[in-house]
């Protein structure tokens, strides 16, 4: 199996989305960063990638025709340039909606997650290193809280892309846009069906909320223990 879609576009663009109507078309599976989450290898080769390391991008792909999302948007052109017959989609969204999502979902999870919890849970650490190093360093340069700085980072990587490849090759997509381009670009037939419209914002604050609450269990079992002893 080789990649025959590559998801340029930034996380929060309607990668989700996009997953599900690359499945629903035939490119799939489509790798996403829920299987960076759940499989142990992903997790491996990713974080090795993070550290600048060399890793196999056939191996890493080997299972999947398609891949949207961090972290494997963040090697967009060595993709490309791995997987020469693979086209290009460019997720696009309106930008101060796209900072604000950012910001209240993925944002929030490396440092809400707890320390303790990292140390126990070495792949758990892995994954937040690798979300620290490949999206808030390696694309922000620790920067992301500056929204100016991090519009522009934005808005200079849909220009980017736009000079890296052929316009033949290449298909800036918003979800707003539905099937018809991204049908017409992949030369597929249109689905009888709405294109797919997940927003996982609700799942996420949700859980945040219990990262809250894990992060300081350690805390209150020792008030616990201290005022059973004390009384």
């Amino acid at each position: 199996m080789s990649l025959r879609v590559i998801g340029a576009g930034f996380g929060r663009t309607g990668t989700l989305s996009l997953k599900v109507a690359l499945e629903k078309l035939g490119f799939g599976p489509c790798h996403h960063m829920k299987e960076v989450m759940k499989n142990q290898d992903q997790t491996e080769w990713f974080h090795r990638a993070s550290k600048g390391k060399k890793v196999d991008w056939h191996k890493v792909f080997e299972k999947y025709q398609s891949a949207v999302d961090w972290p494997a948007a963040a090697y967009y052109q060595e993709l490309a340039n791995e997987f020469p017959d693979a086209k290009i989609v460019l997720g696009v969204r309106d930008v101060d909606a796209w900072y604000q999502s950012v910001s209240e979902t993925i944002y929030t999870v490396v440092p809400n997650f707890p320390k303790w919890l990292r140390l126990i849970l070495p792949r758990a650490n892995k994954v937040m290193d690798m979300i620290d190093r490949t999206i808030w360093i390696g694309e922000f340069s620790g920067r992301f809280e500056d929204k100016e700085f991090a519009v522009d980072v934005f808005n200079k990587h849909i220009e980017l892309v736009k000079t890296v490849f052929p316009e033949e090759r290449l298909l800036i997509h918003s979800a707003k846009d539905g099937w018809q381009p991204l049908c017409d670009f992949l030369g597929v037939p249109v689905p009888d069906e709405p294109y797919p419209w997940l927003n996982e914002s609700i799942n996420f604050k949700r859980n945040l909320r219990i990262i809250k609450a894990v992060k300081w269990m350690p805390l209150v079992l020792v008030i616990i223990l201290l005022l059973k002893l004390l009384y």
